[in-house]
């Protein structure tokens, strides 16, 4: 709430004015337009407002569519009759959305008169295309600044009044027009747009009648009655006794006239208790009516009889019930509101009695609750004269710019506090009232409690200087109680008391210190918290404060609120209330001119700087804490509010925020944090703990960075005690078993964090028995990985591996480079064995164990880790399942091999070298074929992306270091690979495929030896398409692919992988692989020898290698047949009995006898594409559709009937044309979903038909 409102007010002293506006509206205070009040405080001077700087701001600076709108209502005569066009004229004079879809401007068409009714009549005849542009400008892009339809008000309501005043006015252009008055009321709301109502004494009348005749349960037409009740509202405001319009009530056929009083009190009754917008109009109408000087003397007291027992007698239980409650407290409400004290008072008791004994406090509905507080603070303002008080504080001129052009407050902006004696008449009632309001701000619904805050703000302005501190004394006593709610409550009080003067600054000392705690409340409940609405609110405070008291008075608490304001923009978890802070320090700044560093934090933690979590963890608060002023408040606030924060992700965030925040204050954070943080590591609290072990390692290591800088060491920084300490935490939780179960998902990886901070700090525990026990935590985290959530296993994979790199790193040495023997052979041994254990996780976490070792501890054990390494791969593939161990498998060996390096004349136990590069190629190439499948999709993607990774890794190490180890062969087979999978239909796989495949292409420290065509490729793919190329766009990176068909290299396996992209599922990637491969094709149409080879040697290679692969079979037949439609293979249609026909038909023919009905299916598409090649094939083909067509599958019979009758439609020269009626009849008659036995008949015609012969036309030959 407080964010929108100070985001305005940042914009110029206008603000002030609109968030008091809005916060009239929104939440059921007087109702005070938004609007009215901005143009009201604009032309005023006593508060600085700018209307130049206001104007500057808008969109639009004036109503342009006059012509347009005009035209329109001018046309409703024309198209009211027919409902299309009354759908679309109306849509059009409002709609916005569809204005957006067309992405027109707002204010940018002309349309003259002539062209919108010529549009009106298209209308008419032509059905509604929501989704062409919209040719008519609509009032709705005038909904944030109405003020401009004011001038153009009166002529919009009188032409659209005319129709209505028509005698002959059809009923459909009645609720029409009224439909358009609605539509503009909506824009420029009810109180300035119903005074353009003609409001004369003969309009009360004709008013009345038309009103009297509608329906209050048409649904249909509930605009015209709500817009018939305001017109009555303001006919009502004649200044005449309406009882001078009765005249003679006796009617000629004896019957007696009601009076026209009595006839507006009835329909206001009436339309009180409907369930529609009208309700509220009738209220209106009710504040209007019953406050005129003849209507009290004779309708009041009835009206509030009735209004009372309406209430006593209904209960918030029923739905009408509910409605007739609501109505009657609204109707009330506003005429409290509008009607003279002097009428009212004395039936002021009655009503407060009534409120009392329904206890509608009490009431589940909010709606009934508002409505109760907002008349009760109406007749809490009834019982007191209107008056401003005298002692109010009145802060004076508040203009930005005087602020901030001089650094001190002028001593003329003084306010005065000294009451000027008055009678006060304060009776007993006014007690209950205030009561009430103060229970109102406890409310669970917002909306209740912010009336409520304005409600005490109201009567509070009005009471002798003494009575209003008692009720400042209790709005602050509700503080006491721990409620978000009550808390909310009091903060919006304490807002609209300080905005109105009421707050004087003697109260500041009490009020500044719940503020204070206001900005970082936070209620725990649960696994979560809630507060964040009264951070919002206390932000509002700040905001409001900043506006109503001279620097001078809140100086001696700038410090607070500023270090206060900046902590809640920077670390609040809820993106409103780190805007809303932000919003109200900008505030403070340009109002007060009393922040420290003020414009410079200001625009660094500006209110769109703060949207992104991470940026202001990380950069903004370094930024705001280099300034001594904020530095031990921002640091302070993150260990007392943050570091056992409820939310894991802000526990991270907060660590790394005092890791950046450490080298501005490393002496307290040594001497002082961290103390409090390890006495949190060993506390109850596991949130706590957690973020407390978390804090040490990442406060250590910056202590350890900063003395890098300042020539000091870690050790001379820290206490002694807390060295100790942090040697301490592992051993506390062992003992008290917190690594087990949900606690130890969270302490695990924390501890894991703390081992390596303190092993890349040098902390002095060398040879320490600790170091057993972390090692001891590193070995059985990755022993015991399946008993672990699946959710968190790889953070805390990642978590042990960083320790254990650093624990080597740094205690398993002996010498620079040399490691410890013993403590070598017993690690790599032990995660040796690990790899061939039962559990698949524990294997991964010892694989990449072995990944993450450093150079000195593999020295040696090359050999013995690749071999395991690579057992283990070959184990988990013939098993067949959980990839995971592949993948972990595959990243470990290119993990090893960097960290061993590379020595062409070395020893294979360790280095890299010609004995053992070709066993690493071979795993690697071979896992570029892992399509391994299960429940979760592709997962052998895993593997393949892995593998690909490696490949590169490996390759650009062997290639900087020794290429010479480097064979043609493995170089051919890594490219080839990577073009095929940089062809494939997985948007991510394909784009790390093709980054890759370029990435090595152009490297050229030294260029990678071997690469088949390199000339040809860098032709194909040159330094500015390998940068601007998108890999992951099908329509880009496809017609770059399919050009590696031209070389005969990679021809092969890079159609492999177009087969699956032609033939899969993805529409995006089928028509863009599908297209670029028959752009190709008619490419080399003309080159009859690289046709025959494409087809000959590599297509039909494809499917002969894989018909009982099931992951390129049917993709290739889709394929296939894409390609035959296309005219593709058209060249070997001249001769008969083809070669690469023939070799098609016997493929196929094995793919159709396989139980697969998609690759039966796929199989008739064929069959209709191949029958475009002469010679005996044709009949083949015909014998293998008619044995198709009586299929024991009914959808097989069904689409070879479907694409048989196609095919003839397409080949129509295939037979003979005295039969081809015949036999499309017959396919197109026939009921194929009858038993295979009552096709045969059918079948037999069709073979005569076409001259099938009974036995197989065609003998099969051999390949």
């Amino acid at each position: 709430m407080a964010s929108t409102k100070a985001q305005v007010a940042c914009s110029g002293d206008i603000g002030d004015e609109m968030v008091l506006a809005e916060t009239e509206i929104g939440c059921g205070g007087d109702e005070v337009s938004k609007r009215d009040f901005i143009e009201k405080e604009i032309g005023c001077s006593g508060d600085g407002g700018d209307p130049d700087g206001f104007l500057k701001t808008c969109v639009l600076e004036g109503f342009g569519d006059r012509d347009t709108v005009e035209a329109m209502i001018a046309s409703l005569p024309d198209v009211h009759g027919e409902l299309k066009s009354r759908e679309a004229i109306t849509e059009k004079f409002y709609d916005q959305s569809e204005r957006k879809k067309c992405g027109i401007e707002a204010g940018s068409e002309k349309i003259e008169e002539e062209t919108v009714l010529a549009y009106i009549q298209h209308e008419r005849h032509l059905s509604l295309n929501p989704t062409q542009p919209l040719l008519l400008a609509t009032l709705s892009k005038y909904q944030e600044q109405p003020h401009l339809l004011d001038p153009h008000l009166e002529w919009m309501v009188n032409m659209l009044i005319e129709f209505v005043r028509r005698k002959d006015c059809p009923s459909s252009l009645f609720h029409l027009a009224f439909k358009f008055l609605y539509l503009i009321s909506k824009v420029r709301v009810y109180k300035t747009f119903m005074r353009r109502f003609p409001h004369e004494v003969a309009d009360i009348e004709p008013v009345l009648d038309l009103l009297s005749k509608q329906d209050p349960k048409d649904t249909e037409t509930w605009s015209s009655r709500y817009i018939l009740l305001l017109w009555l509202s303001m006919t009502c405001l004649t200044p005449f006794d309406l009882s001078r319009l009765d005249g003679n009530l006796q009617c000629e056929d004896g019957r007696v006239r009601e009076p026209i009083m009595e006839r507006i009190l009835a329909i206001a009754k009436s339309y009180l208790v409907v369930s529609d917008r009208c309700r509220f109009a009738s209220a209106v109408l009710v504040s209007k009516f019953m406050t005129r000087p003849d209507v009290v003397k004779t309708c009041l007291e009835n009206f509030l009889d009735w209004s009372l027992n309406t209430i006593s007698q209904n209960n918030d239980q029923y739905l009408d019930s509910i409605r007739m409650l609501d109505g009657a407290l609204q109707s009330l409400a506003m005429l409290f509101q509008h009607g003279k004290r002097e009428d009212l008072l004395q039936h002021t008791s009655r009503v407060l009695r009534c409120l009392e004994e329904k206890h509608l406090s009490e009431s589940s509905e909010a709606t009934l609750r508002k409505l109760n507080v907002k008349l009760i603070q109406r007749l809490g303002l009834t019982y007191l004269k209107p008056r401003l008080a005298p002692w109010r504080y009145q802060r004076g001129s508040r203009s930005i710019a005087s602020t901030l052009l001089s650094n001190q407050a002028s001593d003329a902006l003084k306010g005065s506090t000294e009451e000027v004696e008055e009678d006060y008449d304060i009776p007993e009632e006014l007690e209950t009232v205030i009561e009430l309001l103060l229970v109102g701000l406890k409310d669970k619904e917002t909306v209740v409690r912010w009336s409520a805050a304005k409600g005490v703000g109201r009567v509070t302005g009005r009471l002798p200087k003494e009575l209003a501190d008692e009720v400042v004394a209790s709005v602050l006593d509700s503080f006491s109680f721990q409620r978000t709610d009550t808390w909310h409550g009091g903060c919006l009080a304490l807002a609209e008391l300080g905005r109105r003067g009421l707050l004087l600054p003697s109260r500041l000392p009490d009020v500044v210190p719940l503020i204070i705690k206001a900005l970082t409340y936070e209620e725990k409940r649960g696994a979560c918290s809630i507060g964040s609405n009264v951070r919002d609110a206390a932000c509002y405070v700040c905001w409001a404060f900043a506006r109503a008291y001279d620097p001078k008075e809140l100086k001696p608490f700038v410090q607070q609120i500023a270090s206060a304001l900046l902590v809640t923009s920077v670390f609040d978890r809820d993106v409103s209330c780190r805007k809303a802070a932000s919003a109200a320090f900008q505030e403070n700044v340009g109002r007060q001119g009393t922040f420290p560093h003020g414009i410079d934090i200001a625009t660094a933690a500006d209110y769109c700087a703060v949207a992104n979590l991470n940026h202001c963890y990380l950069r903004t608060s370094v930024y705001i804490a280099s300034f001594p002023e904020y530095t031990m408040a921002m640091i302070d606030h993150l260990v007392a509010m943050k570091v056992n924060h409820w939310d894991g992700a802000i526990r991270e965030l907060t660590c790394k925020a005092l890791h950046s925040l450490t080298p501005l204050a490393p002496d307290y954070m040594a001497t002082s944090v961290l103390p409090q943080l390890l006495h949190m590591a060993v506390t109850k609290d596991l949130q706590g703990r957690h973020g407390a072990i978390l804090a040490c390692a990442e406060v250590t290591y910056a202590l350890y960075e900063f003395g890098l800088h300042s020539g000091r060491t870690v050790v001379d920084m820290i206490p002694s005690e807390c060295v100790e300490a942090m040697k301490e935490i592992h051993q506390k939780l062992q003992d008290k078993q917190q690594y087990r179960g949900y606690v130890g998902e969270l302490l695990r990886p924390a501890m894991c964090r703390l081992i390596e901070k303190l092993s890349l700090s040098k902390m002095p525990y060398k040879d320490d028995p600790i170091i057993t026990g972390w090692q001891g935590l590193i070995d059985d985290t990755i022993n015991t990985l399946h008993l672990l959530s699946r959710g968190v296993r790889e953070g805390i994979m990642q978590a042990v591996m960083l320790a254990l790199s650093a624990l080597c790193e740094e205690h398993y040495q002996t010498q620079p480079n040399q490691a410890d023997s013993k403590k070598q052979s017993a690690l790599i041994s032990q995660y040796l064995d690990n790899l061939q254990s039962p559990q698949m996780l524990t294997r991964c976490g010892s694989a990449l164990a072995l990944g993450c070792l450093p150079g000195f501890m593999i020295h040696g054990k090359l050999k013995q880790i690749l071999d395991g390494l690579i057992q283990m791969q070959a184990d988990c593939l013939r098993e067949g399942h959980f990839p995971e161990a592949r993948r972990d498998a595959v990243r470990a060996l290119a993990q090893v091999c960097m960290k061993a390096g590379v020595c062409a004349d070395g020893p294979s136990s360790s280095f890299l070298c010609p004995e053992n590069i070709a066993n690493i190629y071979d795993v690697l190439l071979e896992s570029l074929d892992d399509y391994t499948t299960d429940g979760r999709g592709d997962v052998g993607a895993w593997v393949r992306e892995a593998a690909m990774t490696s490949l590169k890794d490996v390759t650009i190490l062997v290639t900087r270091t020794a290429p010479e180890i480097l064979l043609p062969d493995q170089v051919k087979r890594m490219m080839c690979g990577l073009a095929q999978q940089s062809a494939e239909k997985i948007d991510h796989y394909r784009a790390h495929a093709g980054n890759i495949f370029t990435e090595l292409l152009h490297y050229s420290d030294p260029a990678v030896p071997h690469i088949p065509h390199r000339d040809e490729l860098l032709k194909i793919f040159p330094p500015e398409v390998k940068t601007s190329l998108q890999w992951k766009a099908p329509s880009q990176a496809f017609p770059y692919i399919t050009k590696l068909l031209g070389l005969p290299e990679y021809q092969y396996q890079t159609l492999v992988g177009l087969t699956v992209s032609v033939g899969g599922l993805t529409q995006s990637t089928v028509t863009a692989s599908s297209e670029s491969l028959v752009d190709y094709l008619h490419q080399i149409q003309n080159d009859h020898g690289a046709l025959e080879h494409f087809a000959m040697e590599a297509l039909i290679r494809i499917l002969r290698e894989n018909l009982r692969n099931a992951r390129i079979a049917l993709p290739f037949l889709k394929m296939l047949n894409q390609l035959l439609s296309s005219g593709c293979f058209e060249i070997f249609t001249t001769e008969e009995d083809h070669p690469f026909c023939v070799e098609l038909l016997h493929l196929c023919e094995v793919v159709r006898r396989s139980h697969d009905v998609y690759r039966v299916r796929a199989c008739v598409a064929v069959y209709c594409g191949l029958i475009q090649f002469p010679g005996e094939v044709r009949k083949e083909i015909f014998y293998q559709l008619l044995m198709l067509i009586c299929h024991k599958l009914l959808v097989v019979r069904t689409t070879t009937a479907s694409l048989m009758y196609e095919m003839l439609l397409t080949y129509d020269d295939v037979v003979d044309p005295n039969v081809l009626d015949d036999v499309m009849n017959l396919l197109s008659d026939t009921n194929w979903e009858s038993p295979p036995s009552d096709l045969q008949h059918t079948k037999s015609q069709l073979r005569d038909l076409l001259g099938v012969p009974m036995k197989r036309p065609f003998s099969q030959k051999s390949s």
